[in-house]
């Protein structure tokens, strides 16, 4: 029961760093609840929880905000997510749609000294498979380069997959079928007014994505210029 309740709150703590915005640090609990899929009253119900324990700033109906404290174990949760999601990918080889629901599991459960020695075994990596920014052991991000979607890409310009958001699974089946990794080199061919389609060109292939997929990737110029 103490470990579900550990990895409860762990998940609840998670969830706020990542959906709070840069502006405003809080979040309704409505919000919580949707993302995290349960009920109002047991987001309230754990809200209040991680109150008594110093790790969010709470009052009813006006939404929770993380303390120092609360943000330190969301930032070491999150690390132990993105370096388990690159040592399944460099180890095992497995695919971006697979790693994420195991790397969930896994982010619970290992030791810090595990996860110290899997940073270092990986070389102390600054981003996961999918471009998402790993903490150092001390919460320290990495500097990000200036990137921008497909979505706003510019027409005739070459660019790098940075990021892609992996927040869908079909989505990320559907990319590795046509062979996209990180870092990969894609040239924007042109953009359908009418539905903000992209136009792509990868390896010499041509590929059409909806607006709703060009979303979910953001690109860094290929030719140096600032973004």
């Amino acid at each position: 029961m103490e470990i579900m309740n550990t990895i409860s709150k762990e998940n609840y703590l998670k969830t706020i760093y990542q959906i709070k915005k840069p502006k405003s640090k809080k979040v309704s609990t409505a919000h919580l609840a949707k993302r995290l899929e349960v009920s109002n009253a047991a987001t309230s119900d754990m809200a209040k929880k991680l109150f008594d324990l110093g790790l969010v700033k709470y009052q009813p109906y006006r939404g929770v905000e993380l303390t120092a404290k609360g943000e330190k174990l969301a930032l070491n949760v999150i690390r132990r997510h993105r370096l388990w999601e690159l040592f399944l990918i460099k180890t095992l080889n497995l695919s971006w749609s697979e790693v994420h629901t195991e790397a969930e599991r896994l982010e619970h459960q290992a030791s810090d000294f595990l996860i110290d020695r899997i940073d270092e075994y990986l070389d102390y990596p600054d981003f996961d498979p999918h471009g998402d920014p790993i903490p150092n052991k001390n919460g320290e991000l990495p500097v990000q380069p200036d990137s921008v979607k497909l979505t706003a890409a510019e027409v005739g310009k070459f660019y790098f997959i940075h990021r892609v958001k992996n927040d869908d699974i079909k989505l990320l089946d559907y990319l590795t079928e046509l062979g996209l990794k990180l870092n990969m080199q894609l040239q924007v061919l042109s953009r359908l007014e009418f539905d903000n389609s992209v136009r792509v060109k990868i390896n010499n292939k041509e590929h059409s994505f909806s607006e709703k997929i060009a979303e979910k990737l953001s690109l860094v110029s290929a030719d140096g210029e600032k973004r």
